[in-house]
């Protein structure tokens, strides 16, 4: 209640909009590929656009790139996975306010041959450490998504700059998670992905997980509504009830059924 009271103040004091959205209403998300390609839209958007009567239409792309192009006003609403970045967005004014909505996780992949021996290592940093120490491929988004901006946090946890062997053992693709997952699985390397992407991925070959559970992969995503005073074009009455959906218990109770092969792929928290 509290929410959209502040919303209703913030766009009634702009004159962005003058009354509810209408039926035949449209958003664009901006959005991480991991959502997208693990088939969760494809789970949850029928239901919110059967409930609100709005057509939702999603970008993904890298975080990094989705928030440039909010950024740009291309899009009512980010979904991404990046807190930092996210938060930056939020303080630079360009979106009205960040909302914790679903976590997952991160995980090391790799060849079940292990080179470096890291299957069943509890500390990510550790494992990350040993793939360098051996010179095992390691295959990188190298992207500036929310998955690479994690995998770099971990190699500078573990005191490590692998973008010193780069092209060596190191070896950025440049592109997404599905592309990376299939370029490390080509040369028999190392890699990190998210565990949605990872579940839903089609070509493990003799790939497996190799290190889960440390509390450092845990993956939080959040919600923002692109701000209507930085972005006119901006739908905020349609794109603010596609954050408040998401949010409710409604919204939150579609992601927890969202499962593939029986397994839950994310895990609401908004409530939290």
């Amino acid at each position: 209640m509290k929410r959209a009271v502040a919303f209703w103040a913030l766009t009634l004091a702009l004159g962005t909009i003058g009354s509810a959205y209408g039926q035949g209403a449209s958003i664009l998300v901006q959005s991480t590929t991991s959502t997208a390609n693990s088939g969760l839209y494809d789970h949850l958007l029928p239901e919110f656009e059967r409930e609100e009567g709005i057509r939702v239409d999603v970008v993904a792309v890298g975080t990094g790139q989705a928030i440039r192009n909010a950024r740009n006003c291309d899009g009512d609403v980010l979904l991404v996975h990046a807190k930092d970045q996210e938060v930056a967005f939020v303080a630079d004014g360009m979106g009205v306010e960040r909302f914790d909505l679903m976590y997952n996780d991160f995980v090391l992949v790799g060849p079940v041959s292990d080179p470096a021996g890291i299957s069943g290592m509890a500390d990510a940093q550790e494992a990350l450490k040993r793939v360098a120490e051996a010179e095992k491929p390691f295959a990188s988004r190298g992207d500036a998504s929310g998955t690479h901006s994690a995998e770099m946090a971990l190699w500078a946890d573990a005191g490590v700059n692998p973008m010193a062997a780069s092209g060596a053992w190191y070896r950025e693709t440049g592109s997404g998670m599905g592309a990376t997952l299939n370029t490390a699985v080509g040369m028999e390397a190392y890699a990190l992905t998210d565990r949605a992407t990872w579940v839903s991925f089609a070509n493990k070959a003799d790939f497996e997980i190799l290190v889960e559970g440390d509390e450092d992969l845990v993956n939080q995503y959040g919600v923002i509504l692109v701000n209507p005073r930085r972005c006119p074009s901006v739908d905020a009455a349609a794109g603010q009830a596609f954050v408040d959906w998401l949010l409710s218990e409604d919204g939150q109770s579609v992601i927890a059924e969202f499962r593939v092969d029986g397994q839950q792929l994310f895990f609401p928290n908004a409530q939290d």
